[in-house]
């Protein structure tokens, strides 16, 4: 057995850690976006594959038999290639993928189902707005310039941005604690965010929460139809070993 983990979310992380610790046989993916990724305990590899044929054709050469997605559930690209890569070559795909956040008492949610509507539903008077979507979405965000933006990157910005923000450059996984004093320092008043799921990240939503903030959230895209799990715990299972850590 040969797997081929398509990473870069912090479940991937600690798959990658249970994976090595196994013993098992891996290849770690990145997909590229991230200058400075985390360091692995698997040999790893950065950048895209090419497409779902290219994809197809490393699986062969590099003799994977087995491909678990644990991307960010809005890298859908990825994941569609993922899939008709998988279809093509006969390979076993395994999605490790927590389930979206769902609403509770004292979310103030506007959920849209992407970034065009969600620029659409921010206000026209300017506000503080925390802008949580990762560096590749906040393109359309110049369209209301009026605001004062933050965002936060896990790498310095690489150039200029197209609109005036104060940029947060930090890597996660944040506590509520910290989120509340970040919201309060910069009086943020509106949060931008995806529906990402899990506990990595929902920090700033129940910051939003305590706070009263209105929350724009984004719809995950839909993705093709595969096998799909929440825990380390079952990708270790499906590829025949028990997680240490049981998560």
């Amino acid at each position: 057995m040969r797997a081929l983990i398509l990473g870069g979310t912090r479940d991937a992380n600690l798959l990658a850690d249970e994976v090595a610790r196994a013993g098992l046989d891996a290849v770690y993916s990145y997909g590229g976006r991230t200058r400075a990724p985390a360091d692995q305990k698997l040999p790893t590899r950065i950048g895209g594959f090419g497409g779902p044929n290219g994809l197809a054709n490393y699986i062969r050469e590099a003799g994977i038999t087995h491909i678990v997605d644990a991307t960010h559930p809005f890298a859908a690209e990825m994941s569609r290639n993922a899939a008709a890569a998988c279809a093509e070559t006969g390979t076993p795909l395994l999605a490790l993928e927590r389930a979206p956040w769902a609403r509770t008492t004292g979310d103030n949610w506007i959920e849209v189902a992407d970034i065009d509507a969600a620029v659409a539903a921010l206000p026209e008077t300017r506000t503080r707005v925390f802008l949580a979507i990762g560096r590749q979405h906040i393109a359309p965000f110049s369209a209301k310039p009026q605001h004062a933006y933050t965002l936060r990157f896990v790498d310095p910005p690489e150039g200029p941005l197209p609109f005036d923000a104060d940029v947060i450059v930090s890597r996660g996984p944040f506590t509520l604690e910290a989120e509340l004093d970040m919201m309060r320092t910069r009086g943020i008043a509106w949060v931008v965010a995806r529906n990402s799921g899990g506990d990595g990240a929902r920090a700033k939503i129940d910051a939003a929460r305590a706070l009263g903030l209105p929350v724009i959230l984004l719809s995950r895209p839909k993705l093709p139809e595969r096998l799909r799990v929440e825990s380390v715990g079952e990708v270790m299972q499906w590829l025949g070993h028990r997680a240490c850590l049981g998560a």
